[in-house]
């Protein structure tokens, strides 16, 4: 249910976007193909927005194995990310000291959400419910799990999953 054909897999990454307030856009595919990825929607102003730290503390963790987490600011849930994006960068980077990847201000549910999410969702059946979905990609961009909001980034299960994923060797590129 949750993994995705090779061919669907190439296809889900390959996509353009912009980090947090900058100006020119970089492929998912060609900048983080092979990596194990985690996916997440982010808010600012939510109840599950400390998650950043733990995030954070996972990307360090993990970042020289071939791990990296992908933040997704969001204000589809009840207007809790009403900020710019170089509003959106200053906060992360002040608050929580995030230094993981983040993209540009995106919908990421209903028939506006962005192509990211409707692959991630297609090859799910799960559309983030709240801020702070995870989505658990493997090296080859399939994805392996996904977990809701209330799943912290500490979590034993998601943890074990990065790890699960990071165990098996990169594919020759």
């Amino acid at each position: 249910m949750l993994g995705a054909g090779s061919a669907q897999a190439a296809d889900l990454l390959d996509l353009n976007y912009r980090p947090l307030a900058g100006k020119t856009e970089v492929n998912l595919e060609k900048q983080y193909g092979g990596k194990v990825l985690l996916v997440v929607n982010t808010a600012s102003k939510c109840g599950f927005t400390p998650q950043y730290e733990a995030l954070e503390g996972l990307q360090t963790r993990y970042a020289a194995r071939g791990f990296s987490v992908l933040g997704f600011p969001s204000n589809d849930f009840k207007g809790q990310e009403p900020g710019s994006e170089k509003e959106i960068q200053e906060f992360c980077t002040l608050t929580y000291g995030v230094k993981f990847p983040m993209f540009q201000k995106v919908q990421v549910t209903g028939t506006d959400a962005t192509p990211l999410y409707q692959r991630l969702t297609a090859a799910t059946g799960v559309a983030p419910g709240w801020n702070f979905h995870k989505y658990l990609l493997s090296r080859d961009g399939r994805v392996v799990a996904q977990f809701s909001s209330k799943v912290k980034p500490d979590d034993k299960q998601l943890v074990a999953a990065i790890e699960r994923e990071l165990s098996v060797a990169p594919a020759k590129r």
